[in-house]
């Protein structure tokens, strides 16, 4: 074994750098506690520097203790299952024990406010009524209040657009959590279109019961870097939590087998609407229609990136923004910005009325960055 691989016995005491003052619980655990700037998702990054630990000490136990009231035992085992809290930069169990010169590292909740602020956010409206309404959501939009951006989303939209009408968005039903009302389903931050808002219990319970049924269709439209082999086909994979990075989430690429974490099946139908191959340029993208036929998180940004072909602009699995410069066969320069974001768009979503039982089937327009995008690529595919 070699030396920096070996585990320290309970009782040595390592000579690690002081980077705060040594603090000495009532057992006897000495640690090192440094607070760091948090992220751009607003969590609270802590660190926790292990001097001496006391055997058996297992580590939900001594989180548990050593946060106090201000985060249960439960909430932290979650937390450390879904990998926001990690030890010497790996995903451990609950009931990992604890050693001399662990590195604890936390990533958790901002204490939340009590109130949902009304913002005068732009919302366009596809269609209200009495039971629900449509959204068609904008880029650089959260859905709700978490982790930290407690403003600037869609629901402190609603709740502005609410008053304006005469009514509380604590009228709104949710399903237990007061940040949600009438939130029935989620977009990512920059995936734009179609969002559905429930108005009442009614609506909420039986648009809820349609999502976990299976009954609502959604289909996306994204451009994707690349040529897909097939015309369409069904995607297959099961999604889990990445195993290094914690805000991603991932199949593995080599085997199509899930990684060895938690994971959820997860099927994505595609269609080529159109192959992109602008002259001038070895670029190339396909306009593609996406139909999920479940709801994981990031399941088109992964399935996609998956299949080797990422949508553009999405950073985190691989696609790059789009510039007029790299289209003139100068991918060494950005300029002349055409998408920047992930072209991902919800732009069509059938479901029943909660109410009536109609078939209902709403259309959402594609933003201005992904049709000026679509617009140039097509133009210079027609100039060949």
């Amino acid at each position: 074994m070699n030396a920096e691989d070996r585990q320290p016995d309970a009782e040595e005491v390592l000579d690690l750098p002081d980077d705060g003052p040594v603090e000495t619980t009532r057992d006897g655990m000495e640690a090192v506690e440094t607070s760091v700037a948090a992220e751009e998702d607003g969590l609270a990054h802590l660190r926790i520097d292990i001097r001496r630990a006391r055997p058996n000490r297992r580590l939900d136990k001594y989180l548990a203790g050593r946060l106090g009231k201000s985060t249960s035992r439960t909430a932290l085992q979650r937390y450390i299952k879904e990998g926001n809290v990690t030890v010497n930069s790996k995903i451990v169990k609950p009931s990992y024990t604890i050693r001399n010169g662990d590195a604890i590292d936390m990533m958790l909740p901002t204490v939340k406010p009590r109130e949902i602020p009304p913002e005068d956010i732009p919302l366009d409206i596809v269609y209200e009524d009495d039971d629900m309404m449509a959204i068609n959501k904008q880029a650089d939009l959260i859905i709700h209040p978490a982790r930290g951006n407690w403003t600037g989303t869609l629901v402190n939209g609603l709740a502005f657009y609410f008053k304006k009408n005469w009514r509380d968005i604590k009228e709104l039903p949710t399903s237990g959590e007061i940040f949600r009302p009438g939130i029935v389903h989620r977009l990512d931050r920059d995936t734009t279109g179609i969002i559905l808002v429930a108005k009442t219990e009614l609506a909420l319970w039986r648009l809820g019961q349609q999502f976990e049924h299976r009954k609502i269709q959604k289909t996306y439209t994204a451009i994707v870097h690349g040529q897909l082999a097939l015309e369409e086909d069904v995607i297959d994979m099961p999604i889990g939590k990445h195993p290094k990075f914690r805000e991603k989430y991932a199949v593995h690429r080599l085997t199509g087998r899930e990684h060895p974490i938690q994971t959820k099946s997860a099927i994505t139908r595609y269609k080529v609407v159109q192959r992109l191959r602008p002259a001038g340029t070895e670029m190339s993208f396909t306009l593609v229609e996406l139909s999920p036929k479940t709801g994981r998180t990031h399941q088109l940004r992964v399935h996609m990136s998956f299949l080797g072909h990422p949508i553009i602009g999405d950073r985190m699995y691989g696609g790059g923004p789009l510039y007029r410069s790299q289209l003139d066969g100068h991918p060494e320069v950005a300029e002349g910005p055409l998408i920047t974001r992930q072209a991902l768009h919800a732009h069509t979503i059938e479901f029943r009325h909660p109410r009536s039982g109609e078939m209902m089937n709403l259309t959402a327009p594609w933003p201005s960055d992904f049709e000026t995008a679509l617009a140039e690529l097509q133009k210079r595919c027609q100039a060949k």
